[in-house]
């Protein structure tokens, strides 16, 4: 099996938080309207992880969701040139690591938060994957 890729994803919380995802189970993520973001949506694979960042309100990454599935066309745009995955959730952040954070830790001066910060979709190298994880304090659970 492949090595899973990592994203960002970003939401705001009053439109979708991660506790809705859990309650959910699994959400079609749409509305993507930026052309680099929806690449980035294109170039998701089932099992790819993502960390969970609430925008706007709160700004911090908050956990980690996993893809489901692979990209389709946005059904919140039929007929256009759109993209959307289904993903699920893994795992809430033991402690959120606000933007505020990032910003002060000198190895991830690269992270998608401070490198493209207007695109909500982006990928995530592995080292800024883990080090999130381990400031937040969180280990994934064992994949099933």
């Amino acid at each position: 099996m492949a090595k899973p890729q990592y994203w960002l994803i970003k939401s705001e919380p009053s439109v979708y938080a991660y506790a809705q995802l859990e309650k959910d189970g699994r959400t079609e993520w749409t509305g993507v309207r930026s052309f680099e973001a929806r690449n980035n949506l294109r170039a998701m694979k089932p099992g790819d992880l993502c960390l969970y960042y609430h925008s706007n309100e709160g700004k911090a990454v908050v956990a980690v969701a996993r893809v489901i599935s692979g990209p389709t066309e946005d059904p919140t745009a039929p007929g256009e040139n759109w993209a959307s995955v289904v993903v699920g959730p893994v795992v809430t952040l033991k402690e959120p690591v606000t933007l505020a954070t990032v910003k002060a830790t000198h190895d991830l001066k690269e992270f998608p938060l401070i490198k493209k910060s207007r695109v909500s979709v982006t990928p995530v190298i592995p080292e800024h994957f883990k080090r999130i994880l381990e400031m937040s304090g969180t280990k994934l659970p064992r994949a099933r």
